[in-house]
């Protein structure tokens, strides 16, 4: 546990760290969760379960999202920005049939924001229709476009998913179940993909497992998805994840399974457990409520606080203020409530209101905080600025003393596998100290969660997970135009 001292001249010191940019950021101070794939085979109603399956992971992605059926001879295609509820109706539905289908919900980690880049792609090529829909990143895609447009190749999209395509299109091999293992044996990055042909699915994760997919069953019926979340609402079961570097091909004789891709040392993505996936899902195998539990009560080991209340920054930070309060004996409060109405955009007041891009979010019940000492658990702090403002919410709420404790620990570099975050110089824990870092968001105390801590508490054997974010040290390399592309696409706001 770290006490804070409060540096009356903390903004001297964030000039001097060329961190003025964290104080007027007016962007979301978190994680984007990148993106979520749902596909099935051999059900009647296969758009309208891929409809309820986006619903479900609707968190990892609000961009677009958009959906690809099959009837047997033919691939039709609706995509579209914004929500899912908002995009698919009964008559777009409509126009989807067929037993197959895959489907998409998006948020750009490389790539425009627009509707070119919505998800599903399909094209036709030699092997006929192909659909294709893709959750992580590929840091190498920036030289193969290159190398591809030197070549006369046209692209209609920014996305690193279109570089895959025209991979396959070229292939040699004799058919697209030989192309994708050709083309992505290539390939080094995160990808959990889906495609989808007249006749099959194809399931397929990158040989070190970064982000997620599960199988499932439906009946006959058989399903794939980022989380089993989306098996929930539809009734499927879970059978099991789709391994790393394992192609699955579901078909009119069954399912079948292979590992065409070259082996790697497993880098599972522990941020799955620690903010990405929804708490009733099950991530590699494992309960995420139960690791973000233990997360918390582990924190409260590492990191005691002399307090009144345990209070979550909702709704991330619920399940490790919960574990927290149990291993502390202090009373667990929900003293703030989130809005889970705010829309994608609303009118700000002329006249300005002290914190309003958090109020709208956020608000402290004060009739339980005021004059207690309160615990905050969160799961990050990424720049900084909406820890601030909480805490200083939380405060003026007439809480005595607040701590603040993160659920994980400090993040320190970028993500090139997935994940949108900040370049290096926007994460606040790359360019100053824990206890600068508390002198900043103005708490009486900072608590990170141990790398140790995290690992034991996720149940994921630390030699198979990635902690790149955590660590700087990354599981493959990353070229420099990578870098450099991720540098322009992630430049900070412009301070007003």
């Amino acid at each position: 546990m770290l006490q804070c001292r409060f540096i009356p001249k903390i903004t001297a010191l964030v000039q001097r760290r060329k961190l003025n940019h964290f104080v007027s950021i007016p962007a979301a101070d978190k994680f984007r969760d990148e993106c979520g794939v749902f596909g099935i085979y051999g059900h009647a109603e296969a758009a309208r379960l891929t409809y309820l399956g986006l619903y479900a992971l609707q968190h990892r992605g609000q961009e677009s999202c958009g959906i690809v059926s099959s009837d047997g001879s033919e691939l039709r295609s609706e995509r579209a920005m914004g929500l899912v509820s908002d995009v698919f109706d009964a008559a777009r539905l409509n126009r989807l049939p067929g037993a197959s289908a895959i489907g998409h919900v998006r948020y750009s980690t490389a790539g425009e924001v627009s509707i070119r880049e919505a998800q599903p792609f399909l094209v036709n090529s030699k092997h006929g229709q192909i659909a294709v829909c893709h959750n992580g990143n590929l840091p190498f895609a920036t030289e193969e476009r290159k190398r591809l447009e030197d070549a006369g190749a046209i692209f209609s999209s920014t996305s690193d998913t279109e570089v895959i395509m025209h991979g396959i299109a070229r292939s040699q091999a004799a058919d697209l179940r030989a192309a994708i293992p050709e083309v992505l044996g290539e390939t080094e990055g995160a990808f959990s993909m889906l495609f989808l042909t007249a006749d099959a699915l194809i399931a397929v994760r990158d040989p070190r497992g970064f982000r997620p997919l599960a199988l499932g069953q439906l009946g006959e019926a058989w399903v794939v998805a980022s989380e089993t979340c989306a098996f929930d609402l539809i009734d499927a079961s879970y059978v099991r994840d789709v391994e790393p570097g394992e192609m699955i091909v579901i078909d009119r004789r069954g399912l079948r399974s292979s590992f065409p891709l070259p082996a790697r040392p497993h880098s599972m993505c522990i941020f799955e457990h620690v903010y990405f996936a929804r708490p009733d899902s099950l991530i590699y195998g494992r309960s995420v409520n139960e690791s973000r539990h233990k997360m918390g009560k582990r924190l409260a080991i590492e990191h005691p606080a002399d307090a009144d209340l345990v209070v979550p920054v909702p709704d991330s930070g619920v399940a490790a203020a919960i574990g927290y309060a149990a291993q502390s004996g202090i009373s667990y409060r929900q003293g703030l409530v989130r809005n889970h109405y705010v829309g994608r955009t609303f009118i700000e007041p002329q006249q300005s209101i002290r914190s309003f891009g958090v109020r709208i979010k956020l608000n402290p019940v004060r009739h339980l905080i005021a004059g207690r000492r309160v615990v905050l658990i969160d799961d990050s702090i990424v720049r900084g600025t909406t820890s601030k403002k909480i805490v200083r919410m939380v405060r003026e709420a007439g809480a005595r003393e607040v701590h603040l404790r993160i659920s994980c620990p400090p993040t320190v570099s970028p993500c090139f596998y997935g994940v949108d975050t900040p370049n290096k110089a926007d994460l606040i824990a790359a360019q100053m100290s824990v206890a600068e870092i508390c002198d900043f968001i103005e708490a009486d105390s900072l608590g990170y969660l141990s790398l140790a801590g995290m690992l034991e508490a996720s149940g994921i054997d630390p030699a198979a997970s990635c902690v790149a974010c955590w660590t700087g040290r990354y599981p493959t390399r990353i070229t420099r135009e990578a870098e450099s592309q991720y540098a322009r696409e992630h430049e900070p706001v412009p301070s007003d």
